[in-house]
């Protein structure tokens, strides 16, 4: 192996570790910041090393790069900003806050690593505006290393809510269906639930995520569940939506008024196709469907769904087996 290939390989690696770095630090905003997306962002310098690195927090406030290049001037070191890897093309769009790659042009930045095209038309050409100002361009597709694939897989899933709303306009809609041993989804009597604790804590992860809560008006007589974050913190200031499909107006005034006491922003809806446009219109990039047998049929007959948790309880004693089923429309 020659010099130039060994120099090549320790890039490649470099901008591995970046992508990752970058990629953790979007998913932990997952849930924050609807309606934009999750990006995040990490800044080097020309021998590889991190100057600064930052997420895009939520909707009006500053985008991942823009975040990323204040840390980096705050540190005094936005003099040695030498390349740009961020989870999202960069934008071109002046919204509430203004173009990424204005940012980025203030910088002496040489090169931009980006992991996936924006698939907002409103927002996206920072890439062809950024290479027609000089600067080398390139998306995590193009770098040749083995964590390349896994990479991608995680920024398609990280991105995978705002394309759902953009492409085609609903939210990303995550199903959470638990089956007990004897395959259906009915606690045994004074019990709530029949799942161990590793699953009680991914449901609540993924209420946690949601922008809104989808369910049944059956669900809601059975079980008058209170649908809140607990096994782990919630997101502060977090308000959800919770929908309930209801069309012969079974559910009570009481319970809406507990849940709007829970800090729920209640939606009473009658047709499954109809409510999910009009939570993606509320500004909602994912929904979470917890519900019983017939609206989950619902949404698998007319593929209504983005990402299956199906949750099997085990034996006492045992794991529950879980299992995440992925539709692959958003890439």
């Amino acid at each position: 192996m020659t010099r130039a290939d060994t120099a090549q390989d320790n890039r490649a690696a470099t901008l591995a570790v970046a992508f990752r770095h970058a990629l953790d630090l979007a998913a932990a905003q997952e849930g924050t910041t609807a309606p934009n997306p999750c990006v995040g962002c990490v800044l080097l310098d020309a021998a590889g090393e991190t100057l600064a690195a930052a997420a895009h927090l939520g909707a009006g406030q500053a985008h991942a790069e823009a975040r990323a290049i204040a840390m980096a001037r705050s540190a005094g070191v936005a003099d040695r900003i030498d390349t740009v890897v961020v989870t999202l093309e960069p934008c071109d769009h002046q919204g509430r806050t203004s173009p990424c790659s204005d940012a980025i042009l203030t910088t002496p930045a040489r090169e931009v690593w980006y992991g996936l095209l924006d698939p907002n038309s409103n927002a996206s050409g920072g890439a062809d505006r950024l290479r027609r100002m000089g600067l080398t361009v390139r998306s995590l597709a193009d770098l040749h290393h083995r964590e390349r694939d896994g990479l991608l897989a995680d920024a398609r899933r990280i991105l995978a809510p705002f394309a759902t709303q953009v492409r085609l306009g609903r939210p990303f809609v995550t199903v959470k269906e638990a089956l007990n041993r004897s395959g259906n989804m009915i606690p045994s009597a004074g019990q709530k639930t029949f799942t161990g604790p590793e699953s009680l804590r991914l449901a609540h992860r993924l209420r946690r995520r949601a922008d809104a809560i989808l369910t049944g008006s059956g669900t809601i007589l059975a079980d008058r569940p209170e649908f809140t974050v607990r096994h782990m913190p919630d997101i502060p200031g977090k308000s959800r939506i919770l929908c309930i499909l209801d069309r012969r107006g079974r559910v009570d005034a009481a319970y809406l008024s507990e849940a709007q006491q829970r800090g729920f922003r209640t939606k009473i809806a009658s047709d499954l196709a109809a409510a999910l446009r009009e939570l993606g219109d509320a500004g909602c990039n994912e929904v979470l469907v917890e519900a019983g047998p017939t609206l989950l049929s619902t949404l698998r007959q007319n593929g209504l769904w983005d990402e299956w948790v199906l949750i099997e309880a085990a034996a006492p004693g045992q794991s529950d087996r879980i299992t995440h089923t992925n539709r692959n429309h958003q890439a």
